[in-house]
């Protein structure tokens, strides 16, 4: 899935407080409202990465709470967890890590490449014009 990162914790490195996460995603969202000339937002969903360091009910509360006022106001708030997903450097295969597992199920390696599940993305909006 594609979509618009908001937040990437390795690459950032701190913590970002999910209120301000919700601010930049509201942000994104008018901002894409504004360029499709959409008068409502009726749906919101994002990809949170298990590894993204974002709290999912905190994120979660923080959206219903600062779409009051906005164009998102009456929007439906979708989020998916993302496992991590991986790359085995030693024998090539691709996993879905299970709990706090950092080894490569198939062989038992830890030299790992991640993939997916340290980000989180706004994937799809729903608008009404």
């Amino acid at each position: 899935m594609n979509g618009y990162l908001l937040y990437n914790y390795e690459k950032k490195g701190d913590f970002v407080h999910e209120y301000s996460i919700v601010q930049s995603l509201i942000d994104l969202i008018e901002e894409n409202a504004k360029n499709n000339d959409a008068k409502k937002v009726t749906k919101v969903e994002v990809k949170v990465g298990v590894l993204s360091g974002v709290e999912i009910e905190l994120l979660e509360t923080a959206f219903n709470t600062f779409k009051e006022g906005t164009i998102c106001e009456d929007s439906e708030f979708i989020v998916y967890k993302q496992e991590v997903v991986v790359r085995c450097k030693e024998c090539e295969k691709e996993s879905s890590l299970q709990n706090e597992e950092y080894s490569c199920p198939h062989c038992g390696s830890y030299n790992l490449e991640v993939l997916d599940g340290e980000e989180m993305y706004l994937m799809s909006l729903e608008l009404e014009t």
